[in-house]
């Protein structure tokens, strides 16, 4: 009877323990909103995606790197080359078959607040032709905080 009580009693103390420290560990959770595509060539594309980024613990996630990456329908992942805030300002300047500029291009040092939800662009360059990027499996933003987690959003 001891025995029993005993385990209940560090049943519960780890239980509270746990509970308490949770917002504690850094996560993000996402999604992607919009995948939008534009040809440059016969052999290269532009990806834009736009996403929503939660982070639900006490801490800020501060991001290191950003990637975005291509799962085609047979063959190994393709990752982009990153497009940089200026470069995707001017795209959606001058290239109109994007349509608009709806969110803030994500970059390296961006702060993602505790118990923020935020709304971020990103945009690679692919040497894939816009039918090929069409046909793929799925496509996924990887980000990465200063202290090496990832969180990954997958379309």
């Amino acid at each position: 009877m001891f025995l029993a009580i005993g385990l209940a009693v560090v049943g519960l103390g780890l239980y509270v323990l746990l509970y308490s420290t949770k917002g504690s560990h850094l996560e993000l959770k996402g999604e992607i909103l919009k995948v939008r595509v534009l040809s440059l060539n016969d052999k290269a594309s532009l990806v834009m995606l736009d996403f929503r980024a939660t982070n639900p613990s006490d801490l800020r996630w501060v991001i290191k790197t950003v990637q975005i990456i291509i799962d085609p329908p047979q063959g190994d992942p393709i990752e982009g080359a990153i497009i940089s805030k200026a470069d995707v300002d001017n795209v959606f300047k001058y290239e109109k078959l994007l349509g608009p500029k709806y969110n803030d291009v994500v970059s390296i040092k961006d702060l993602i607040p505790a118990h923020k939800t935020v709304d971020r662009m990103a945009g690679a360059r692919f040497e894939l032709p816009e039918s090929e990027i069409d046909k793929r499996k799925s496509i996924r933003l990887r980000i990465e905080e200063l202290d090496g987690i990832i969180a990954e959003f997958v379309k």
